[in-house]
């Protein structure tokens, strides 16, 4: 349905206007499309219905997500807000992982048949319809992700809390053109997620105590350090509340990568532990280690041994350790 025009009284409101009007550009990154056809189903025919426009996409996902927290604001119901809107975020997110399953599975089986000599018209279209389906489930990933980010966004801006969920071608007579761009595709594929769960930035390590709540100390710090390394990636114990938390909701905030390290329950009691030598071995380039238990003073002594600068923060005083290893 066409959207009413608005009227514009002066030359000044053309910015305001074409700002309401117009998608952000994650959005037009994520629902812009270059593909002709699109098969999400392998049951299914291929498709060529658009995709859903971007702004329309960003205003459906502001006004479900600010609705739930209008409607139930001042209410009795209130305090349930915050669970719906965050289940809408988590249904984003599931169905998003479920994609990127078939995405994989689809990346797979087109990897198999890139290996395979056929110079066939046959075989080329079935390279062909196999590229398409990976490229379509990648670009619903990608547009599911979109959604999902911006609905974590307005639920953090509404409750205080971030959402949180539990090689190259070569050309001859042997191989066919539709072989060749499958690989380069994979090749792109792979970089493109190596960056999303591996990211490159410089490591910051947070950890601390479930019940702390002065965050002010604790944003203070990540704000300068991500000025002195502006391109960094915070690194936490993946608890759900407290010091992890609070720094899940800066990242978020300040668009920094965040790793999550949760407990390999494999080791039983030794598992804290262990993932704090594998927090060491990120090589961090700083550790922030607020007052908790044992496992924060495990913590705090390997990076020092590690050579790590480490700023330790106590429920009542700050101190500041910045001792490399010689």
């Amino acid at each position: 349905m066409p959207k009413n025009p608005k009227t514009v009284s002066s030359f000044a409101d053309l910015g305001q206007v074409y700002e309401e009007e117009t998608a952000s550009p994650a959005y037009h990154r994520a629902f812009t499309s270059d593909l002709a056809q699109a098969q999400l189903n392998i049951a299914e025919e291929p498709s060529s219905a658009d995709m859903p426009g971007p702004f329309e996409a960003e205003q459906c996902v502001k006004s479900m997500m600010s609705e739930i927290f209008a409607l139930m604001s001042d209410t009795r119901m209130e305090p349930i807000a915050q669970r719906i809107a965050w289940g809408i975020v988590n249904s984003f997110h599931v169905v998003a992982r479920q994609i990127e399953g078939e995405e994989d599975s689809a990346a797979v089986k087109l990897g198999e048949l890139a290996r395979i000599t056929d110079p066939s018209e046959v075989f080329a279209s079935e390279v062909e319809e196999a590229q398409m389906r990976c490229q379509s489930l990648a670009e619903a990933r990608e547009a599911l992700e979109c959604m999902r980010d911006h609905a974590g966004e307005v639920y953090r801006a509404n409750s205080g809390h971030p959402f949180s969920a539990l090689r190259g071608s070569r050309v001859s007579s042997v191989l066919t053109a539709s072989q060749i761009d499958a690989r380069e595709f994979l090749a792109a594929r792979t970089k493109i997620r190596r960056e999303q769960l591996a990211p490159s930035g410089p490591i910051v390590v947070i950890s601390g105590g479930q019940d702390w709540e002065d965050y002010q100390r604790i944003w203070d710090r990540l704000d300068l350090l991500k000025t002195r390394v502006p391109t960094m990636t915070l690194a936490t114990t993946a608890q759900g509340k407290g010091v992890d938390a609070i720094a899940a909701a800066w990242a978020a905030a300040q668009d920094v990568p965040l790793i999550a390290f949760r407990l390999n329950r494999g080791y039983g009691n030794a598992a804290p532990f262990k993932r704090n030598k594998l927090l060491a071995k990120l090589d961090p380039v700083e550790a922030i280690v607020c007052e908790g238990s044992g496992v924060q003073a495990n913590l705090a002594q390997i990076m020092r041994e590690a050579g790590v600068p480490v700023t330790v923060f106590h429920q009542v005083e700050i101190k500041t350790e910045e001792s490399r290893a010689a």
